[in-house]
């Protein structure tokens, strides 16, 4: 079953880390994408820009707005594609995630694909 794994987290205090912290993060996700790509249940994982970068469409008025529409102390920072057995094997995922990347959420969510058998890794 695929889970979208949602990146949560305080963005002024990640986008403030020395290069030297954002790369020690990095080297222990890379750990855990290793597993995931080994294990052939990592799909495309995405780290987003800034919310400053961000461009929200309001669909019902057409209004096109500078920004995140959430309003949140959190922003969404970025995401995985995993295919995993069930949510209990997504969270086991997300805890993993959790232990190389502090502070913050991940928020699972289940996928249907819109194109049934493209390869998601």
């Amino acid at each position: 079953m695929l889970y979208a794994i949602l990146c949560y987290n305080a963005e002024d205090v990640v986008m403030s880390w020395s290069q030297e912290q954002d790369d020690a993060v990095m080297a222990k996700l890379d750990v855990v994408h290793q597993r995931l790509y080994d294990e052939k249940k990592l799909g495309p994982a995405m780290r987003l820009m800034g919310t400053s970068t961000a461009t929200t469409l309001h669909k019902q008025q057409d209004l096109v707005i500078d920004g995140p529409y959430a309003e949140t102390k959190e922003a969404l920072l970025g995401l995985y594609i995993v295919d995993v057995k069930d949510l209990e094997e997504g969270l086991a995922v997300a805890r993993a995630l959790g232990q190389a990347n502090p502070g913050g959420a991940y928020e699972l969510r289940p996928l249907r694909l819109y194109q049934p058998g493209v390869d998601i890794g």
